[in-house]
């Protein structure tokens, strides 16, 4: 038989994963299938799902870069060339 996710839960979970939170990590804390958990956000924002795992990897990209722009200044500041 078929259990419904409380909405309560549901909101949560959403609410969760469009702040930034690993949906695998959401899913396996809530006892949720990551696929369920899509198409809540598939349904719950239209595109915008696309939107916020295309910000979340942005996002990632940007700290890494970030972070090799810190180690290039040091080594150039250190007078270090590559």
């Amino acid at each position: 038989m078929f259990k419904g996710i409380a909405k309560e839960i549901k909101q949560e979970v959403l609410a969760k994963a469009k702040s930034g939170e690993k949906v695998a990590a959401l899913a396996q804390q809530y006892g949720i299938s990551a696929k369920t958990i899509y198409g809540w956000l598939s349904k719950d924002s239209g595109e915008e799902v696309v939107s916020i795992l295309r910000y979340n990897k942005l996002k990632k990209e940007n700290q890494e870069l970030k972070r090799l722009i810190g180690e290039i200044t040091l080594e150039l500041s250190l007078g270090k060339k590559n």
